[in-house]
């Protein structure tokens, strides 16, 4: 999968992707990150990105001219370089090449303005596994698992990253396909948003966990609960898999307490249900203490939820 982040700000990623799940998959190729600096493709001599607001107001508002010409260049590219990924020496943008980002951002582009045309392939794209256009944006709709599953099916993610007061509204009407929030908190800049979607969308890529299974047996997995006969699990198996019987419900839940060595830690004990071996018995605790943090830190996550079905 490659990423492409635009941004005024490139340097800002020069460490946050530098470690651990994304920075493996990274020289293992599974994934490939380049970052865009959005004042290339501002052609006045100040290189300008930003003016204020019509209708008065507070701050500054990013311009949609230089982010409609990165994408449609960004986009374009693909037809330049071949569908093989072939980078030329002329690439404008800070690569991410191994273990250390490249310093190579060029301060000029000859970009291709994108049309009405090239959004709707944008949109088409999106619904055929290729490339989605994301707007980082404190306005947008809320990033969850079940958002970053989706996106991890595509093969291309452009993250626009927001800054100072927002950004020019035509950008999420006719340029982004999703227009995404991380929280109902309000951040400096798309930056972070950024880093982070790159993150989750990775470790649910094949092969940038070394158990497949970590990525399921983890909060905010669907669990499903049936009220028949229930299989241990395997080694394989989430500890909340139910595989026989009708499923009566189905709920996202927190992950379960985990608990490593040493066995009593200053007075606290582990739970002793944890050292008798028996997997049945572990699998319905392990689901019933998910449940209690779940109502405990997360409540909207079981809403509507049967209790007396757990």
């Amino acid at each position: 999968m490659q990423f492409d982040i635009v941004t005024i700000f490139p340097d800002f990623f020069s460490g946050p992707l530098d470690y651990g799940i994304v920075r493996r998959a990274r020289e293992a190729h599974l994934v490939d990150v380049r970052v865009h600096d959005l004042r290339a493709y501002a052609h006045d001599r100040h290189r300008t990105v930003d003016d204020r607001p019509f209708g008065g107001g507070e701050g500054m508002v990013l311009k949609p001219e230089p982010l409609f010409e990165a994408v449609g260049s960004l986009l374009d590219e693909r037809v330049h370089r071949g569908e093989h990924g072939e980078h030329d020496e002329g690439s404008a943008d800070a690569e991410v090449a191994g273990p250390r980002f490249t310093e190579n951002v060029r301060r000029e582009r000859h970009a291709v303005p994108l049309h009405d045309a090239t959004k709707s392939r944008a949109v088409e794209n999106l619904g055929s596994n290729e490339t989605g256009i994301v707007l980082l944006s404190a306005s947008g709709k809320l990033f969850r698992q079940d958002t970053a599953r989706r996106f991890a099916q595509l093969n291309r993610i452009i993250l626009l990253c927001g800054r100072y007061e927002g950004v020019d509204e035509r950008v999420a009407e006719h340029l982004a396909t999703d227009e995404i929030s991380i929280g109902d908190f309000v951040l400096s800049g798309g930056e972070l948003g950024a880093a982070l979607i790159i993150d989750v969308v990775t470790r649910l890529l094949p092969g940038a966990l070394g158990n497949e299974a970590s990525s399921v047996n983890e909060s905010f997995s669907a669990i499903e609960h049936c009220a028949d006969e229930v299989v241990p699990p395997t080694s394989h198996q989430s500890p909340f898999d139910s595989t026989r019987g009708k499923p009566v419900t189905s709920h996202l839940l927190l992950d379960f307490p985990h608990y490593t060595r040493p066995a009593e830690f200053r007075g606290w004990p582990v739970p002793e249900i944890l050292l008798g071996g028996n997997h049945e018995e572990i699998r319905r605790w392990r689901l019933d203490r998910a449940l209690e943090k779940t109502r405990r830190n997360r409540p909207d996550l079981l809403s509507g939820a049967r209790s007396n079905k757990w």
